[in-house]
């Protein structure tokens, strides 16, 4: 009977497997390149140009940041699992004396890694473009992953659900258009129809949006704690969510 083998460390799984996921930028940087800085600066260019008001500017500003993160995450995450399903590599995972939850952990974090360039470039063009004042406050080191934890869970969870990665793919940027649109996230609530605000509050994306909006331009209020429970919650049930349903075929 074959000896099993002994698991190693949690640090050692996470980090060999944070390693590997790193690789893919070898890949995905030219699709981290378009959409994750040329997709949202044009965004920033096209809809400041109507929106004159500070106000309407900084939902513009941070609309564009949050869409930034979708498409560097929830989008590349979602690809990921998808490929990683069809080329049988979660089965090979399952071989492998690692957590499963790792796995996700890892992937996870880091593609955000993977986004910081595009998430600084973003911001800092759209603040020249736009002309928005900026008071960007200590709880942007909190926040900002906050942001991306959920929108990534709901990548890896359409990855893991998706027959081809080609599905994938196209689930996931509908995704990233409906949640765009639906809430104040890159549109003031004022110009929004009732259903559209109505469907905002069951949005991940409308709560990442403030979030953003009070950290990077201010000011910081109570609903910061609101919108943190929210993501934390949505990060929470994605994640068990993809746990639950990833392929994990042990032999």
């Amino acid at each position: 009977m074959p000896r099993r083998l002994e698991r190693p460390a949690t640090r050692t799984q996470f980090v060999a497997l944070f390693l590997l996921q790193l690789s893919n930028f070898r890949w995905s940087w030219r699709g981290m390149l378009i959409t994750g800085m040329i997709a949202p600066l044009l965004t920033v260019a096209s809809l400041g140009a109507f929106a004159e008001d500070p106000a309407n500017l900084s939902y513009v500003l941070c609309g564009s940041i949050v869409l930034s993160l979708m498409f560097q995450n929830q989008n590349n995450v979602a690809g990921n699992f998808a490929y990683m399903k069809a080329m049988g590599t979660l089965d090979f995972f399952a071989t492998l004396p690692i957590h499963r939850s790792l796995v996700v952990v890892a992937t996870v974090l880091a593609f955000f890694l993977l986004s910081v360039p595009s998430l600084i470039v973003t911001t800092v063009l759209g603040v020249v473009i736009l002309g928005v004042g900026v008071h960007l406050s200590w709880w942007a080191i909190l926040v900002v992953p906050l942001c991306v934890l959920p929108l990534a869970g709901i990548g890896a969870f359409v990855g893991v659900q998706a027959r081809t990665p080609e599905a994938a793919g196209a689930t996931s940027i509908l995704l990233t258009f409906l949640l765009l649109f639906f809430g104040p996230v890159i549109v003031p609530p004022d110009r929004l129809p009732d259903w559209s605000l109505a469907l905002g509050h069951v949005s991940p994306t409308t709560y990442a949006s403030s979030a953003v909006r009070q950290v990077v331009v201010g000011p910081v209020t109570g609903r910061l704690w609101l919108d943190l429970g929210v993501l934390v919650l949505v990060t929470a049930v994605t994640l068990w969510g993809v746990g639950h349903r990833m392929p994990w075929h042990q032999r």
